[in-house]
């Protein structure tokens, strides 16, 4: 496989036409090597339009899913993120190339492992790599600019949202499969956030997230 040509192609034909037109970010596409971060079983699927298995059940997002995600939280170079879900450090590795610092929490323990070897191979030096359940929030006493949630969540934890400065913004795909949206939300005071609709699409819930009530009659 011409790796290069793949690359091109996975841009091109998936990416750019899925509204991803920031020259800066299909330019960090050819910057970290996805490549790199995929499990040496899938590495034929490194640029496929698919969900690629993770441990325990987990997947990595589709690469237009990725590009969009960080096209749309747009993090700068002074802000501090918080990533829940790190999978195989791909998300993270792009996030980190304009973040201050990224610290990023996985639940899964092979996961971890993975993220940390990956992250050190491809020379990314601004990440912490956290092993824990973050999917309800990841209370450490610190407030972030910016939150990205690599996973679906049936419902959105409050908890996360108080983890946003006043001013922050996270990224999250929220719902249930069949429908299910990526949300930018906004936290707008203290009390009070915005949500704005970018896309639908459909993924595996985060490991440990909260279920939605049930109603039962």
């Amino acid at each position: 496989m011409n790796i290069e040509q793949a690359r091109f192609n996975m841009i091109e034909q998936q990416i750019r036409p899925w509204n991803v037109l920031d020259e800066d970010v299909l330019a960090l596409l050819h910057v970290v090597k996805r490549e790199q971060f995929v499990p040496k079983a899938y590495e034929n699927l490194a640029f496929a339009d698919v969900e690629i298995p993770l441990a325990g059940g987990e997947t990595m997002f589709n690469p237009k899913v990725e590009a969009r995600i960080v096209q749309e939280i747009a993090v700068q170079k002074h802000e501090n993120v918080l990533e829940i879900g790190t999978g195989s450090g791909y998300m993270t590795a792009l996030l980190a190339h304009t973040a201050r610092h990224v610290t990023t929490v996985e639940i899964q323990p092979e996961s971890v492992t993975l993220a940390k070897e990956n992250l050190s191979k491809a020379g990314v030096i601004n990440v912490s790599v956290e092993e824990g359940n973050g999917a309800q929030g990841w209370s450490t006493g610190t407030e972030y600019d910016v939150i990205v949630v690599s996973g679906g969540l049936p419902v959105l934890p409050e908890a996360l949202v108080k983890q946003l400065k006043v001013g922050g913004r996270m990224i999250a795909i929220l719902g249930e499969a069949p429908a299910m949206t990526c949300q930018l939300i906004t936290r707008t005071s203290e009390t009070a956030h915005d949500a704005v609709k970018v896309f639908e699409t459909v993924t595996k819930p985060l490991t440990g997230a909260e279920a939605p009530s049930r109603f039962t009659f």
